[in-house]
């Protein structure tokens, strides 16, 4: 099989020559791996496209997911200043945004003018923008979608290595554009005070991903993860989950299925007590069942309670296993969590979440070894 092929079998339940594996990793450790300006990493599509091949091919990975897109061909022009600050750089935007990039961390977003406090009682639809020119790729940290060429990179990717290589896109769930709408600590009591209106926000916003969707669907990917890191039980009970998340994102799992692509949900922390509903959206799959102590996920149990429902990508701890263990400790982790996890089909051997910025390559190096060990004592 080659990997594309390896990664298609698993997201359809098919048996595979051997175990397929794709991590996720953090701009940070992205960054510290490569030899390539964090400015140019974020801002130029051909630099970021190009850095995801070489460090697909330093880790040997069936896959590559592509997080950020959207960049602006011309994208220097909007740049009035770059300037260096305690090992920072300092990005002055013409229309007075200014963004810090640390060496190996995201980027840190300080608008010109305050993002101003929404009153969820005053809000009507006429507020909402018209469509989607950002995402948020984390509390305040926007990237933004240039109209005229929002997919550019995904179609470079696919171009270059589709054939060969799994290539997955991302988007981020309605619940996560409320949150960024309305500010956290505001959109969660909002929830409590005024779910209709927030209801309505869902709404819209799920409207506006779908159009976004339906494009980024003819790029020809493999695949779209849908971000959704905030749905977990740290945030929001089980309750809350089926009444704000489930049938919005069961939208957007079905707009991706009809395009013949796969879907899977990212939801970070503890949601062992929500793994039956996420996969009530209709998703092929999910990840990232953090383990304890960063969630409450624990591998057998997950495949015991999802059985064929749909596949599993995990759920390596970044941390304290690959972050803090030796060679000795990495390797019986990643035996054990590929035993338990092949006991059904559709498993793909990834970090939990995101690479941590300081994990050693060559612990990351190590999970292809393993893997294919294993491929040798049970050929």
């Amino acid at each position: 099989m080659t990997p594309k092929e390896r990664i298609k079998a698993a997201m359809d339940l098919n048996p595979v020559d051997k175990i397929p594996l794709m991590c996720q990793m953090s701009i940070g450790h992205m960054l510290v791996q490569l030899d390539v300006s964090p400015i140019e990493f974020w801002f130029d599509k051909n630099v970021y496209a190009d850095s995801l091949i070489k460090l697909r091919d330093i880790y040997d990975f069936d896959g590559i997911l592509v997080s950020l897109y959207g960049q602006k061909e011309n994208w220097q022009e909007d740049i009035s200043d770059i300037s260096l600050e305690d090992e920072n750089k300092i990005v002055k935007i013409n229309n007075g945004d200014q963004i810090i990039f640390p060496l190996n961390d995201l980027p840190h977003y300080n608008f010109a003018s305050p993002k101003e406090e929404k009153s969820i009682d005053e809000i009507s639809l006429s507020d909402l923008p018209e469509f989607l020119d950002y995402i948020p790729v984390s509390n305040d940290l926007p990237f933004f979608i240039d109209p005229t060429d929002k997919f550019g990179v995904l179609e470079n990717l696919v171009s270059k290595v589709g054939d060969n290589y799994s290539i997955h896109g991302e988007i981020t769930s309605p619940f996560d554009y409320l949150l960024d709408y309305l500010g956290h600590q505001n959109a969660l009591l909002s929830l409590l005070d005024n779910p209709q209106k927030c209801k309505m926000i869902l709404n819209h916003f799920t409207d506006l991903l779908v159009d976004l969707l339906k494009e980024m669907c003819d790029t020809g990917i493999d695949a779209i993860k849908i971000s959704s890191p905030f749905a977990g039980a740290g945030f929001i009970s089980p309750d809350d989950y089926r009444e704000f998340v489930l049938p919005y994102e069961k939208v957007i799992v079905q707009t991706i299925n009809s395009k013949n692509v796969h879907s899977y949900i990212h939801t970070c922390g503890s949601i062992g007590d929500r793994l039956e509903l996420m996969f009530d959206s209709g998703t092929n799959g999910i990840e990232c069942l953090d383990p304890p102590p960063l969630g409450n996920v624990e591998l057998e149990d997950a495949v015991s309670r999802i059985g064929n429902r749909g596949f599993i990508k995990g759920n390596i701890d970044s941390v304290h296993c690959l972050l803090n263990g030796d060679e000795k400790e990495i390797r019986e982790d990643i035996l054990n969590r590929i035993k338990t996890g092949s006991k059904q089909p559709g498993f793909i051997l990834s970090t939990a979440c995101s690479i941590a910025p300081h994990v050693k390559r060559e612990n990351i190096q190590l999970l292809r070894r393993i893997v294919d060990e294993w491929n040798l004592k049970q050929s």
